[in-house]
């Protein structure tokens, strides 16, 4: 689909070409990105039509003032809005009026004075990763009695050693791989299908060759984690994987206390890139293993020193390693370590 570039100052067709043109084929962002940003521009619109008594033709750019947005904000939060949601529409309604202000010079006014609206303060969490008794205790809870729990188990192997999002394992074919590299490597494909190679470890490696001769055996192109039905493969699904792991979890949890209630693979994923970071490999090498866009999205995860690595620094920094000890037990500085105040 060719991108339109067109001037015209309806509201209506500078919207559908912002969904539908501009986003998917620009952007490159990916159909879930894109309903996110739709649903929070309908947000608005319903704000409009039940509190403005706007809807229709009647919508126009001159209903995106300020005003408005900052009425939207409060209206927002006292319907219940969660911060972090009023600030993802609130990001939305910027995007537009951003694309807006370049296709038409006349509407930049509106993009500069929406972000003149300050976001609301979100409450910050603990950054939540996985130990690594509780990650090897995952990875090794199912067995290899079964093709299906040798599968299992390569799936979840694999889905810690890459990093990768549930989403880009589900879509692995065994193109994918490119085990006789000098540097084995896997390509996997993220948001708005960009591509990015992954090393491997050699007993991931290892790993992968076995699998491969029990379970694709002619090596012909098809998904690399499938399931048989009337003798034909289909490729697993997210769900089907999320219930693997969880699975897994369920059985770690019986003879490690420290794996968590609530695992995902998201879970796995930060997991992964806390290891790293904790090995000393540097945040853009972090970056580009997770596939991030930007510096701001990894540092904001990862970009500070763990309650570990900070204790064993003071520890041996200072001449009584009780003092640092104690340290830890202060509530501002547990709050600092584990907040990104």
């Amino acid at each position: 689909m060719k991108y339109k570039r067109k001037k015209d100052k309806s509201f209506w067709i500078m919207a559908r070409l912002y969904l539908h043109d501009y986003m998917p084929v620009i952007r490159n962002l990916s159909d879930k990105s894109v309903e996110a940003y739709k649903q929070s521009l309908k947000s608005y619109l319903s704000f409009l039509e039940k509190e403005k008594l706007l809807k229709d033709d009647n919508v126009t750019f001159e209903a995106f003032s300020r005003e408005n947005i900052k009425e939207f904000v409060e209206w927002m939060k006292s319907s219940g809005y969660s911060p972090k949601s009023i600030n993802l529409k609130l990001t939305a309604i910027r995007s537009f009026l951003k694309y807006c202000g370049e296709e038409d010079f006349e509407l930049k006014a509106l993009y500069t004075e929406a972000c003149l609206i300050k976001k609301l303060k979100e409450e910050k969490h603990p950054i939540q990763y996985l130990q690594p008794k509780a990650t090897a205790a995952i990875l090794a809870a199912s067995d290899t009695k079964t093709s299906k729990h040798r599968r299992n188990r390569m799936m979840l192997i694999l889905l810690y050693d890459t990093g990768a999002r549930v989403q880009e394992l589900a879509e692995l074919d065994i193109s994918s791989l490119h085990l006789d590299a000098s540097n084995p490597f896997i390509t996997l494909v993220g948001k708005g299908q960009k591509s990015r190679n992954v090393p491997l470890m050699n007993k991931t490696v290892t790993h992968l060759q076995n699998y491969l001769k029990e379970f694709h055996p002619k090596n012909k192109e098809c998904p690399l984690f499938y399931s048989l039905l009337d003798g034909k493969t289909h490729r697993l699904s997210t769900d089907s994987i999320s219930l693997v792991l969880k699975t897994a979890a369920d059985t770690a949890r019986e003879t490690c206390s420290e794996v968590p209630d609530n695992v995902h693979c998201h879970l796995i994923r930060k997991t992964k890139a806390m290891d790293l970071y904790r090995n000393g490999v540097p945040l853009p090498f972090i970056m580009q293993f997770l596939g991030h866009e930007s510096m701001s999205t990894t540092s904001g995860f990862y970009a500070f020193a763990t309650l570990e690595m900070m204790g064993d620094a003071m520890k041996k920094a200072s001449p009584d390693s009780t003092v640092a000890e104690k340290l830890w037990k202060k509530s501002d500085v547990h709050h600092a370590l584990y907040t990104l105040d």
